[in-house]
């Protein structure tokens, strides 16, 4: 299916066309300088639909709910834009990047440097590249396509080997640092959530790299046990997504994140 986009968008858009587009639009936010403070930032994520969950949310306004996220002080603002499974698009990310300041994360099935430089073109700061849906010489073409797009990559695993394919094509691209590497606790065959893995995988990861907890993020206990493993930031979807109040939602994981809060507690 992302063959299929990208092979009708080539039709529409050639890339070098596209790729000059791209280099004439202003340089995105930095996505890793958002992620890189002493607390653990939060990616909150515009996601109508998921194939663990189905339907989850009818979002008339990509940009404002980007609003509403930057306003309860996400780092960052992560857009689904495949629209068979999730119900996204490009016009979201678009909307996002539009509307806030804050550095949008392009989330699809990205497995062509077209998709990387439409991603620019939107105005994303940064795109997410799937370990296990990549071959390792896709992998560190795309890195290296990230890198030329001036965009940062998440580079999404799940598994120990996963992580050091990631760390490996990483090196053999020659990317623009840092390494940022999302481990996903949702095994993409079951779609179950173990709630460990971050924690049994953060131990591979550099520690020059910023490691990103993503999946079954759903309350502060949450964040702050996945600080407490070793989580620079959390990427979380339906928690604030659905929420009657998204502002009010990222804040209080936000508040969880904070490194000191016992200490700001106790001085109050």
């Amino acid at each position: 299916e992302a063959r299929d986009r990208t092979a009708r968008a080539h039709e529409v858009l050639p890339l070098g066309d596209l790729r000059d587009r791209a280099r004439r639009c202003p340089r995105p936010p930095s996505f890793a300088a958002a992620l890189g403070g002493p607390d653990v930032a939060v990616i909150a994520e515009v996601k109508r639909a998921s194939p663990a969950r189905g339907h989850l949310a009818i979002i008339p306004d990509a940009g404002g709910l980007a609003r509403a996220y930057a306003s309860g002080g996400a780092a960052a603002v992560s857009v689904l834009t495949e629209p068979a499974h999730f119900a996204g698009s490009l016009d979201d990310l678009v909307d996002v990047a539009a509307a806030t300041p804050l550095p949008a994360l392009r989330k699809d099935f990205v497995i062509n440097p077209y998709q990387v430089w439409e991603a620019r073109a939107a105005g994303a700061a940064a795109v997410l590249l799937i370990v296990a849906a990549l071959e390792q010489d896709a992998l560190a073409t795309l890195l290296r396509t990230t890198s030329e797009a001036e965009l940062n990559a998440l580079v999404e695993t799940h598994e120990e080997h996963e992580v050091t394919r990631a760390i490996g094509a990483f090196e053999a691209a020659g990317a623009r640092g840092p390494l940022i590497i999302g481990i996903n606790a949702r095994d993409l065959t079951t779609l179950d959530v173990d709630p460990n893995r971050f924690a049994a995988l953060r131990g591979h990861v550099p520690d020059t790299a910023i490691a990103v907890a993503e999946s079954g993020v759903r309350e502060p206990a949450d964040v702050q046990r996945l600080a407490a493993a070793g989580a620079d930031a959390v990427l979380v979807g339906e928690a604030v997504g659905t929420a009657t109040d998204p502002a009010a939602a990222v804040r209080a994981l936000v508040t969880a994140g904070r490194h000191r809060v016992g200490d700001q507690e106790g001085a109050a």
